[in-house]
């Protein structure tokens, strides 16, 4: 018996190209790596109170610089492929909290530079805090054309309107005191009255469990005013803003359990600079002979390391599977 005529295979439908990482890049990959960016300078400054390694710090800075440098060529590859997508990421939370991490995380680079090229530190830092204060000028247009719920004051504006107090990590040790004592004063009220705004929603209404985690951004600011109290001689200010931290972080530590009730999410990144920012101004602190301070921000150190570096792996590896992008909702070309 002879076999039946073969039938003919008919063309496949044609289908689009999958949203890779250029099309898609998710701007919640920067909140994890403004927090590596704080560890490895925490590294850096526990060479000088601790008298740990200086190739830990350097080592780390050099490969989270390179990390850095690659998600902002993915992000601005999307951009340039459609301006609109810059917009269309403000309209919600995680870009909100994203895209200023970004260029907060530029100012950290500039930072990083400042031992080695001097005027490649200063054009970082011009060209970070120019993004920051476009990204700025986003937020508040994407807020006042969006709906009226989504004014609500969250953690995250700490990143957007008062991100701008990490510039003087760079700008003291280059020079610019005069840009820092103004960046402290300016940004110093704007955070109490988020801090207020905030705790006042909270005694209203509860924060719910998957945005939980951004309340750890509340203790970014209060070490980095004492960060900056320090570079500035400002030494009663920073022991002061350092004992206020040790308070935060102990009712942080006391309500974790609260602040991790939801599953792992790409919001979990609002964990890392915070406990990156803690153990720096413990060093900070420890400067003006405070022992205690240089003690508690090493064994902050080695636990923020661990997890921290745990959170940006995770994190990293939902962007790389393309899973980031679709839980953040974030925009494509």
């Amino acid at each position: 018996m002879s076999n039946p005529p073969r039938q003919p295979i008919p063309p496949k439908p044609f289908s689009a190209p999958p949203r890779g990482l250029w099309r898609a890049t998710p701007p919640a990959i920067f909140p994890p790596l403004l927090g590596l960016f704080g560890i490895g300078l925490a590294w850096r400054q526990a060479t000088v109170v601790l008298g740990a390694p200086a190739f830990i710090g350097d080592m780390f800075l050099g490969a989270v610089s390179l990390l850095y440098l690659f998600a902002v060529f993915a992000y601005l590859a999307k951009v340039v492929r459609r301006l609109a997508t810059l917009p269309e990421d403000l309209r919600i939370l995680p870009g909100r909290a994203g895209l200023p991490a970004a260029s907060a995380a530029g100012m950290l680079f500039a930072a990083v530079l400042v031992p080695y090229a001097t005027m490649a530190a200063q054009s970082v830092l011009v060209l970070a805090l120019c993004a920051h204060a476009l990204i700025a000028l986003l937020i508040i247009r994407a807020l006042l054309i969006g709906p009226v719920e989504q004014r609500r004051v969250t953690p995250a504006w700490h990143l957007s309107f008062v991100g701008f107090i990490i510039a003087p990590l760079a700008a003291v040790p280059l020079g610019w005191v005069e840009l820092s004592q103004v960046i402290f004063v300016t940004t110093l009220p704007v955070a109490v009255a988020v801090w207020i705004i905030s705790a006042f929603q909270f005694s209203r209404a509860d924060v719910p469990v998957p945005l939980r985690p951004l309340l750890a951004i509340h203790l970014a600011p209060v070490c980095l005013f004492g960060i900056v109290s320090a570079l500035l001689g400002y030494g009663a200010l920073s022991i002061a803003f350092g004992g206020l931290g040790i308070i935060v972080m102990a009712v942080m530590l006391m309500a974790v359990r609260y602040l991790t009730a939801g599953d792992f999410s790409a919001l979990w990144g609002a964990f890392t600079f915070p406990m990156a920012a803690f153990a720096n101004l413990m060093f900070a602190a420890a400067f003006y002979k405070v022992t205690p301070f240089a003690v508690l921000g090493g064994i902050e150190l080695a636990l923020a390391t661990l997890a921290v570096c745990v959170i940006a792996f995770r994190v990293m590896k939902l962007w790389a599977n393309g899973k980031l992008a679709k839980s953040t909702n974030a925009s494509t070309v």
